[in-house]
């Protein structure tokens, strides 16, 4: 009888031990509103863990965001980034493939090739066949070729300050703001400096026509001309843009050389070595030789042929319009050869240059010389 009357007591312990244990998780529905657990509070220190494990774990969306700081930078007045593509990224873990990026950089050589007939209008479509290339009188394999280069351009365009003396300035000035309408194209860019007795960058490379003519318009009046630093700073300039790209310089002066630091070894060497291809208009306000100073015009002539490029003599400022077309139809119509040198040449040193064009009764004018790298 006693085992029988005691197992309702156990019964009601078993089931209060179990409601005890199974009651601090669960809601009390005789509570009020307010008074009850909520299961955002119970799941707080999940919650937390979670949080913290999934800020410590890696993540590439902030990295690809436009929004996050890292790419803040992109799209600001001012600001040129350049984006790394992927695959080159990948390329250059193979050993191989970095071998032949290094050969294409440290060794080949570009050379810009304008073809002219004997009006001095180019000469568009020659096959390679139609080239030999020499280095110090040494043929060389052409290993690159482009009838047409579709390589962009940069452009500086340096006027001289002391042409505001001139009557025409005005003239002058709108021809090279024309010019700049129409010779820049997708991905080319344009910088305009005036020189007088230092050189000022007027406006930086950029390809927003607008604000380049209204910097030719307003170059403030100079005097004094120095040509060689002009040629120096802007090679110098171009040589910062980088590589795969036509660098050329595009000098309106009147050749009178008076106020330069540098001399014309260190202009000619600096033009040589960042590739520059020059053209110059001489603006001759004197156009007797015996009245004007011919040293700064010789000058000229030397660096212009030395690196490929054209002297230019308006008798009249209505000239410059087709001075400029020409220009423009010279650098739409480039060819461009490139070789690995062979032999290679010693470390800084000047290598000549020659193209001969073998049909048609063509001549070829390119850059007579290039510096080998250290």
């Amino acid at each position: 009888m006693t085992p029988q009357r005691s197992r309702p007591a156990v019964h009601l312990a078993v089931f209060a031990l179990l409601y005890c244990c199974s009651a601090p998780s669960q809601d009390k529905p005789d509570r009020p509103p307010w008074a009850q657990k909520s299961k955002s509070s119970s799941n707080t220190s999940s919650n937390a863990t979670s949080n913290s494990a999934s800020n410590s774990a890696p993540t590439s969306a902030p990295a690809s965001s436009p929004t996050t700081p890292s790419s803040s930078p992109v799209g600001e007045p001012g600001l040129i980034v350049q984006p790394t593509p992927a695959a080159p990224k990948d390329a250059s873990q193979d050993p191989t493939a970095q071998r032949g990026r290094i050969r294409v950089n440290v060794n080949l050589v570009n050379v810009l090739v304008s073809v002219l007939d004997q009006n001095n209008r180019p000469a568009p479509d020659l096959p390679i066949q139609a080239f030999q290339l020499y280095e110090e009188g040494v043929q060389q394999k052409i290993e690159v070729f482009e009838s047409e280069t579709s390589q962009p351009l940069d452009l500086a365009l340096m006027i001289d300050a002391s042409l505001s003396a001139h009557k025409e300035i005005a003239f002058e000035r709108e021809a090279a703001a024309h010019f700049i309408r129409q010779v820049l194209r997708p991905n080319d860019r344009l910088s305009v400096f005036s020189f007088d007795e230092s050189v000022t960058q007027r406006a930086s490379f950029t390809d927003n026509v607008p604000v380049l003519q209204e910097a030719v318009r307003k170059i403030p009046d100079g005097a004094g001309t120095s040509i060689y630093d002009a040629v120096l700073l802007g090679s110098r300039a171009l040589e910062r843009r980088g590589e795969d790209r036509r660098r050329v310089i595009i000098l309106v002066t009147d050749a009178g050389e008076t106020t330069s630091r540098a001399d014309f070894d260190a202009a000619r060497k600096a033009a040589v070595r960042s590739n520059v291809l020059l053209y110059t208009i001489v603006v001759r306000p004197v156009k007797n030789e015996s009245g004007r100073n011919t040293a700064g015009e010789h000058a000229l002539e030397t660096m212009t042929d030395t690196t490929g490029g054209a002297m230019f003599y308006p008798d009249t400022a209505g000239e410059l319009d087709i001075i400029f077309d020409r220009i423009d139809r010279e650098l739409r119509t480039q060819y461009r050869l490139g070789y690995y040198p062979n032999p290679r040449g010693p470390a800084d040193t000047y290598r000549s240059i020659e193209v001969k064009v073998l049909s048609g009764d063509y001549h070829a004018r390119h850059r007579k010389s290039y510096l080998t790298g250290p």
